[in-house]
C-alpha cells in the first residue's frame, strides 16, 4: 500500500501540521480524527487495515489529518469566540492547503470521521457542499453547546448544524445538499445515538437526503464497530 507522510508549516495556523496519505488512486477521502486525535490514529486503530483491500485496489485514497482541537473546542483557557476563531483557521487550512493536495484543485471528495471526527466531517460537508460529495459519520456528536457555555454568537451558530440547518433558507446550499450522500451511522448502545437521531430529524424536516443507520447487536461507541461500519459504507 502506498503510504506517504506529509509535513509543512501552515501559514493559516502558524504551526507545523502533519498528515498521512494512504493509496494511489480512487475517491479522495478526508479523514478527521476523534477528540484531540492525531493524524496517525486511523492507522493505529485498525481503520486503514479495515479498508486496505479497497485502498490497494485504487478505489479509495485516504488523507488522515491532524486536529487542533486542543487549541480550539477543547481549549479551556480561552474565550468561546477564540475557540471558534482557531477552528475557523483550521478550516481554512483544510480548504486551502490540504484539499489542493488531495484533488489537485479539481473534483470533489468524501469526508469521514468517528465520534468528534464525525462532527468535523458533517459540519465541513454541510458548510462546503460544493466540494464534498460524500460524508460518512460514525458515532458522531453534533451538539457543541457544552464547549461554549452560554455563548451563542453568530460565529458559533454557523458551526452548529442543529442550529443553522432549521433556519437555512439559502437555496444555494439546499440545492447542493440534494447531491450530497450523507450517512449518519451509530449504534443502539452508542453514547452519541441521540445526537444522530436529533440531526436526522432536522435533516428530514428540511427535506435533505441522508441515511440514519442505527446498528443493533449491542453496537456501541468504539473502534471495532467503526471498523465494520467503514467496510460497509466505503
Amino acid at each position: 500500500m502506498n503510504r506517504v507522510f506529509h509535513r509543512w508549516h501552515s501559514p493559516r495556523l502558524n504551526r507545523t501540521m502533519e498528515l498521512l496519505e494512504f493509496g494511489h488512486a480512487g475517491m479522495p477521502v478526508l479523514v478527521f480524527p476523534t477528540s484531540l486525535g492525531k493524524y496517525y490514529e486511523y492507522e493505529d486503530r485498525g481503520m486503514v487495515n479495515a479498508l486496505s483491500a479497497k485502498i490497494e485496489a485504487g478505489y479509495l485514497h485516504l488523507y488522515c489529518v491532524d486536529s487542533v482541537d486542543a487549541e480550539s473546542w477543547y481549549n479551556k483557557k480561552v474565550a468561546p469566540w477564540d475557540k471558534i476563531r482557531r477552528h475557523n483557521e483550521y478550516e481554512a487550512y483544510l480548504l486551502h492547503e490540504v484539499l489542493p493536495l488531495m484533488t489537485g484543485g479539481n473534483g470533489r471528495l468524501a469526508v469521514t470521521g468517528c465520534s468528534f471526527g464525525g462532527y468535523h466531517a458533517v459540519n465541513f460537508a454541510l458548510r462546503h457542499p460544493d466540494v464534498v460529495s460524500h460524508c460518512v459519520s460514525m458515532g458522531g456528536a453534533y451538539d457543541m453547546t457544552s464547549f461554549v457555555g452560554d455563548y451563542r454568537g453568530e460565529d458559533f451558530y454557523f458551526h452548529q448544524p442543529l442550529m443553522y440547518l432549521p433556519q437555512d433558507d439559502d437555496g444555494w446550499y439546499w440545492e447542493r445538499y440534494q447531491q450530497l450522500t450523507l450517512i449518519l451511522a451509530t449504534g443502539e448502545n452508542d453514547i452519541c445515538r441521540n445526537d444522530n437521531i436529533r440531526l436526522s430529524g432536522v435533516l428530514s424536516a428540511r427535506s435533505i437526503p441522508h441515511k440514519l443507520d442505527v446498528w443493533g447487536d449491542s453496537t456501541g461507541h468504539d473502534w471495532p464497530w467503526w471498523q465494520q461500519m467503514a467496510r460497509t459504507y466505503f
